[in-house]
């Protein structure tokens, strides 16, 4: 997000100072290094299928350096939900996607590897759907904003100061201070603590999610993402698969610094609803696992981008749930058109603001795994 909102930043025509401060250059546990990295115009939220076509947009012109493949996404639904998807698949087709509803028959013939019996439709990206290299589109945007002159800074922010009504610095644990005209709070999963201290409550905290990376007997051409009624994620990587699902909210608390992968998961949660979709994959070889932060807005699991009610040159480009990587190019283009122009130009970003945070109005967004 800062990397992105830099970029945007030159290319509005923005010739101050720029400066990113990366607690961890290296980004090893960043959720963009660890993501799943991938991308769908099928959501709850019409702003949200926009963004994902910005993205998708970004991604095909460099479809190469990226390694985009436009794969699809297959959202299942069961008969209680058949009603509601067609809903949204009528909705997402309005704003711009591509999405074809397929009932059970359908389904069964795309998708032989599929148990259809207690399905009644899937929701299947035609286009603008896939997964792609997360490390590429850092690599590209940071690249990028380096070119243009943007300094990167490594440390970490202590404190952010403000003076009025107005952000005047960000002052690092090293005692440096770096002033500022305007200032992006964009630290995903770790935004909330730093402006907590001007009582500023953003409803952002770090949820561990785990994906497992195996081989199985089954080929990864015309394999879809797959979204299950159980709320499981599976979808090929290399020459066997990725996948996951959310824990139990009762086991969905975690220290901040744990990163350690739930291997308890794969049998509990996710084994046995893969096993009953994909009867293939009852023999699965788990060959790695790891763990990355989703950084969940718990208002309406929907992100905060725009500036604070108070605090006119605090802007927020944060809280994306689990969506984050496929709406940074459209997230940071906003925040760069804000800052720029005082307005946003190509989407407006607004109904994602602070003012839905500050009435307690929140934009649900369902479609989160």
């Amino acid at each position: 997000m800062g990397s992105f909102t830099a970029l945007a930043l030159r290319d509005e025509g923005f010739r101050g100072p720029i400066t990113v401060i990366e607690r961890d250059p290296s980004y090893a546990r960043s959720s963009t290094a660890l993501s799943a990295a991938s991308i769908r115009t099928q959501f709850d939220t019409p702003l949200l299928v926009e963004m994902s076509l910005h993205g998708a947009a970004f991604l095909r012109a460099h479809a190469r350096d990226m390694a985009f493949r436009e794969g699809g996404y297959l959202v299942l639904s069961d008969p209680a939900g058949a009603e509601a998807r067609a809903g949204l698949v009528a909705m997402q087709n309005a704003a711009g996607a591509e999405v074809a509803l397929l009932d059970r028959a359908g389904l069964a013939a795309r998708f032989p590897f599929l148990n259809t019996d207690d399905l009644a439709c899937g929701a299947f990206g035609l286009r603008n759907e896939g997964w792609f290299d997360p490390w590429a589109l850092l690599s590209h945007a940071r690249a990028g904003a380096r070119k243009a002159g943007v300094a990167y800074l490594t440390g970490e922010v202590a404190e952010i100061r403000a003076s009025g009504a107005a952000v005047t610095a960000a002052v690092l644990t090293d005692g440096q201070e770096v002033p500022c005209d305007w200032c992006v709070i964009a630290a995903g999963a770790f935004s909330a603590p730093l402006v907590a201290p001007l009582g500023v409550d953003l409803p952002v905290v770090p949820k561990k999610r785990t994906a497992f990376a195996f081989g199985a007997p089954l080929p990864g051409d015309g394999f879809p993402m797959i979204f299950d009624t159980s709320g499981l994620w599976v979808r090929p990587e290399g020459a066997g698969f990725i996948g996951g699902i959310q824990p139990p909210a009762e086991r969905d608390l975690h220290d901040p610094d744990d990163l350690e992968p739930d291997h308890d998961l794969l049998l509990d949660a996710f084994w046995p609803p893969l096993a009953h979709r994909i009867p293939a994959m009852e023999e699965l070889r788990v060959t790695r696992a790891w763990a990355g932060h989703y950084e969940m807005c718990t208002l309406d699991q929907n992100a905060v981008i725009g500036p604070h009610d108070r605090f006119g040159n605090l802007l927020f480009c944060c809280g994306f749930s689990g969506h984050g990587i496929q709406h940074a190019p459209a997230a940071g283009r906003g925040v760069a058109e804000w800052i720029a122009h005082g307005a946003y130009r190509t989407l407006d970003l607004s109904p994602l603001g602070w003012r839905r945070v500050a009435a307690g109005e929140p934009l649900l967004e369902g479609m989160i795994y």
